[in-house]
Order: structure tokens, then C-alpha cells, then sequence
């Protein structure tokens, strides 16, 4: 690990050389640093501003190799992409095109100016700006839209020895062949893995060694499902195939991990009450920032008065014993903290399936009598405290009795809302930290005076 680290921050000190290299134009130098560096790493390099200028950018990247050129543009943002492409020449772009894998090319489509898109399909030949236009058919967020299809199919009636010379031929423009995918009829009817192809005799037919039992993905199923299978099955790369069940393209990991970015960057911003936006957060203009923050904001402001209007109700209660007022801020809290944790594991368990809305009575007797247990200690532990630091045992009581009834009633607020939103077709986020917390607030006044009120003999 020691050793990684080491050459890992060696790499970082060599990258640092470059604009001094550059400025003595010593160009076979920097070409050796970026050939030892990896293509991740490079395109971070590229990608920061304060390192690399829009002038020295054209000039890094011919220094690259072909195959390291490709890889690079790929990890690019679409921002950097953008630049490069007015920069190459067309000759250059047909290039970089060329050794791009389709998926990765539609997904660099999908974020550019119609003017770059027009030059990117003049680029390409008549097959790919065809199997480009296939793709961007699909629905937005489907299993079609980030499939590729370059991946490599063989016959079974072959032999082992011809299907390695298939695979041979085919490997430089597939993005895997850990899976070889066996076809009839461009119908999918088995499977079998390059390991599998290299320990087999070569006389041996690839129906006797291929697997039969596939599991496949449909060209409509939804992105966030298709990486859930990812995570469930451990696979490197899931088949897709179109209604008739035909293959028509294949998903690979590195797409899933992708989906799960996003997804879980959109879970985040809803729970915490932000509109998720589609750029980074440095990226993200100041006004984006705010108009995504300021509706959720309002929302809960604008419900928070509730809370206002039931205190001014209990005036009343505060004249008698005025003491009352010092322990609202923290029943509220912790009833907000209560619910927030509810929600959060929940929210998580329907991420990862393992809660269903069917389990409702299930997270309901749970979170009941993890309520209790939390209740008791937080009742114990305050009740001692009042008592002590006000030397009232009535209020003691009282505080101690709304603590107990609050976290009850947050835990199962925190633990049944994102159920009902997942049910009526919400997104469960939207019941997170925020919106649980504003209504555990104004519950836990209503029964923090509610007792105050009993116990003391107020009329309300």
C-alpha cells in the first residue's frame, strides 16, 4: 500500500512539471510523463482549469497516444470534451470517434450544443451515426440508453478454435470479452466466458459447453433496476434484449457504477431539500444553487408557522409556568433527530429492496419498541437533569412523559411516511431529513402541552 501511495504521488509531482516543460517546449518529456501516468489521472489533469489552460489543452492531448487519447476522452466532462472538439481538426475528432465505444459517445451526445452534435455525426460513418440515432430512440433513464453495442457474439455449432478467432478479431472494437454471447438468429440462446473458451479442447462445440441458463435485461427496464442487478448478481456485463428477445446490446459495469452516482446524488440533494442539479457543484451558477434550494425553503418555512400558531394557542400555560418555554427547542430537536433516523434507514432499505411496503407492520412493531427503549433512557436521563438543575419534580415528570411519547411518535412518522410516499408512486428522499422533521415538530408541541396542560390543571 506504502509503494502505491509513493508512485501514485510521484505521478502527481511528474504532472506538476508539465507547464514548465512546456514553456522549454520540451514535448518528448512531457509525452513520457502522461504515458506513465493513468488515463484517469490525465483527464483530472486536463479537466483543472488552474493546471491546464484552453491553449496548452490541443497541445497535451496530441501528445497523447491513440489508445490513450481515446480512454482520456472519455473521462473528460462534457465541458472539456466540448473544447477539445472545436479545437481537433476533423480528420482528428473522426479519430477520436473512431476508438470511442458507443455508449460512451451517446452518453457525450446527450450533453452537447446542437452545433457540436452536427459536427460529432458528420464525423462518423453511415453505420455509426445509425446505431447513435438507435440509442437515442430509447427513453431517457432506460436500459437501452446506456447499452452499448459492441460486444462480441459467436455461433454454437462453432468450435472452440474458431470462436477464439472470432473473439480474436472482434476484441479491439468490443468494450468486454469476459462474456462471449452466443446468438441464432440474432436471438440470444447462450453464453459462456473467455475463461471458459481457454481451458475448453479445441475440438470441443460451443453448445456443449455454453450456458443455457441466461438472465437478461429488456431494452425498457428502468437504470436504477439494471444496477440494482449489477450489485445483486455480481456480474461484469448483462445482456439486453429487445421484445422478440433479441440481443440487441449489452450493459457493462462501469455503466451501472455510473447510475448509481447519479441516483444516489439525486437521493442526497431531496433529503437534505434541494433540487438536484444536473452540473457540479462549482459548476453550478450561483442562481442555480439558490432557485434549487429556495422552493423547498419556502415549503418548510411556510409550514413551520404551524408550529408558531399552536405555541401562541398555549400562551396561557407559559404565564402559569413559565419554565415550559425552556424545554420546546429541545423536544422538537430531538424529535426531528428521532424521525430523521427512521427515515434514513428506511429510505435505504427501499433503495436496496430489502423493504417492501408490505413490511409497513413490520417497520411499525420495530420502530415502536426501538421507540421505547430510546424513549426510556432520554426519559430517565432529562428527568434526573430537571430535577436537579430546577428542583421540580412535576416538571421533571412532564418533560420526561412528552419525551417518551415524542420519540414514539417520530420513529413511526420517520419509519411509515417513506413507506406511503414509495406506495402512492413518490420518491421516498422526498420524505427525508427536512419535511419529516417539520411535521415531528409540530406533533411534539401538541403533546409536549397537551401533558403540560393535564398535569398542571391549564385550561387551554
Amino acid at each position: 500500500m506504502q509503494e502505491e501511495n509513493f508512485e501514485t504521488n510521484y505521478l502527481e509531482d511528474e504532472l506538476e512539471l508539465i507547464p514548465g516543460l512546456l514553456e522549454q517546449k520540451k514535448f518528448g518529456e512531457i509525452k513520457r510523463i502522461l504515458d506513465d501516468t493513468n488515463v484517469a489521472d490525465v483527464a483530472a489533469y486536463f479537466e483543472d482549469e488552474d493546471e491546464v489552460s484552453e491553449k496548452d489543452l490541443p497541445v497535451l492531448y496530441r501528445l497523447l497516444g491513440k489508445e490513450e487519447a481515446a480512454e482520456v476522452f472519455a473521462r473528460l466532462d462534457s465541458d472539456t470534451q466540448s473544447t477539445l472538439i472545436n479545437i481537433l481538426t476533423d480528420k482528428e475528432l473522426q479519430q477520436v470517434l473512431d476508438d470511442l465505444f458507443l455508449d460512451d459517445t451517446v452518453d457525450m451526445i446527450e450533453e452537447m450544443p446542437a452545433n457540436v452534435v452536427a459536427r460529432i455525426l458528420r464525423n462518423t460513418d453511415a453505420k455509426t451515426r445509425y446505431q447513435i440515432n438507435e440509442l437515442l430512440k430509447y427513453p431517457d433513464d432506460s436500459a437501452g440508453s446506456m447499452m452499448t453495442v459492441e460486444y462480441v457474439n459467436i455461433k454454437k455449432d462453432m468450435s472452440v478454435v474458431e470462436a477464439i478467432s472470432r473473439v480474436r478479431k472482434m476484441a479491439e472494437n468490443s468494450e468486454t470479452i469476459n462474456t462471449i454471447y452466443v446468438t441464432e438468429n440474432r436471438k440470444l440462446i447462450g453464453i459462456c466466458t473467455i475463461k471458459e473458451l481457454l481451458i475448453a479442447e479445441n475440438e470441443d462445440r460451443i453448445e456443449d459447453i455454453m450456458e443455457t441458463n441466461i438472465i437478461t435485461i429488456s431494452t425498457t427496464d428502468d437504470q436504477e433496476d439494471v444496477a440494482k442487478m449489477f450489485n445483486k448478481y455480481g456480474f461484469l456485463a448483462f445482456p439486453v434484449v429487445d421484445k422478440e428477445e433479441r440481443l440487441v446490446g449489452i450493459i457493462t459495469v462501469d455503466d451501472a457504477m455510473e447510475v448509481l452516482q447519479d441516483e444516489n446524488t439525486e437521493d442526497i440533494t431531496k433529503m437534505a431539500a434541494i433540487t438536484s442539479a444536473e452540473d457540479t457543484y462549482f459548476k453550478t451558477s450561483t442562481f442555480s444553487h439558490a432557485k434549487n434550494r429556495i422552493v423547498w425553503l419556502l415549503v418548510l418555512m411556510l409550514s413551520s408557522t404551524l408550529t408558531g400558531t399552536i405555541i401562541t394557542k398555549y400562551e396561557d400555560a407559559f404565564a402559569v409556568v413559565p419554565l415550559l418555554v425552556s424545554f420546546i427547542p429541545m423536544l422538537m430537536d430531538t424529535g426531528g433527530n428521532c424521525g430523521s433516523q427512521s427515515s434514513t434507514l428506511i429510505i435505504r432499505g427501499i433503495a436496496l429492496d430489502e423493504i417492501e411496503f408490505g413490511d409497513i407492520f413490520k417497520v411499525i412493531f420495530k420502530e415502536f419498541r426501538v421507540a421505547i427503549l430510546v424513549g426510556a433512557v432520554l426519559a430517565v436521563v432529562n428527568g434526573l437533569r430537571i430535577y436537579i438543575m430546577y428542583d421540580s419534580m412535576q416538571m421533571a415528570i412532564v418533560v420526561a412523559c412528552s419525551l417518551v411519547m415524542t420519540v414514539i411518535m417520530a420513529k413511526l412518522i420517520g419509519g411509515v411516511l417513506p413507506l406511503l410516499s414509495k406506495k402512492m408512486g413518490l420518491d421516498p428522499a422526498l420524505m427525508a431529513a427536512p419535511l419529516i422533521t417539520t411535521v415531528v415538530d409540530t406533533c411534539s408541541i401538541l403533546i409536549y402541552f397537551r401533558i403540560a396542560t393535564e398535569f398542571f390543571h391549564i385550561a387551554s
